[in-house]
């Protein structure tokens, strides 16, 4: 008799980060009866969701830097608590050409969004990463996000417009997978984390 180890792919419930074999993860109840895999760098934002954490009483318990529950809509389209800084103050902006500014702009949408996260995250681990912002030919406003380190890279789609604006689109293994369209390295992380264009100031 033949016996096959199953796989079972566990994902945090709020980065959608893919959780490494053997890798801790807290259990967090978002509606006080199906528990989720949280991942260690999520857990604050899964207490600031007011999820219940297993082991712990069923009412939600608030972190110290929850001082409000993010509304619905906030939660859906990934905003955090407060309004994110903007890549570059409002003056630059001005000064900035059409191009320019929609790479600002994707930036400044993926800055807001709980995918920063998973980017932070890996860089922390694997350490700065090669970033791109590529617009996509075509009528609408659509944007690519690359990360990629040697070992592994992650890419987002960015549509402004739409009411979920950010998506990951794909990802992989091997730096040498993405397409070199996506490989003009014009983006890098600053030392907080968030994705800032290089364009002339």
């Amino acid at each position: 008799m033949r016996v096959t180890k199953a796989t079972v792919r566990r994902a945090c419930a709020v980065c959608e980060r893919t959780l490494l074999q053997g890798e801790y993860a807290f259990r967090f109840s978002p509606d006080g009866v199906e528990f989720a895999d949280v991942c260690p760098l999520c857990q604050d934002v899964a207490l600031e969701y007011g999820w219940a954490r297993e082991g712990g009483p069923m009412s939600p318990a608030l972190s110290p830097h929850a001082r409000r529950k993010r509304p619905r809509w906030a939660q859906l389209l990934g905003v955090r608590n407060g309004e994110p800084e903007p890549v570059f103050p409002e003056p630059i902006l001005r000064r900035l050409s059409n191009g320019e500014a929609a790479l600002v702009e994707a930036a400044d949408l993926f800055n807001a969004s709980l995918f920063t996260r998973t980017v932070q995250g890996v860089a922390r681990a694997l350490g700065a990463p090669l970033v791109s912002i590529v617009p996509l030919s075509g009528v609408n406003s659509e944007l690519v996000l690359t990360f990629a380190w040697e070992i592994t890279w992650y890419q987002y789609r960015v549509l402004p417009e739409a009411s979920q604006p950010i998506r990951l689109a794909d990802r992989g293994a091997d730096i040498s997978e993405i397409e070199a369209a996506f490989t003009d390295w014009n983006a890098s992380l600053d030392e907080s984390g968030r994705v800032v264009p290089n364009v002339a100031r």
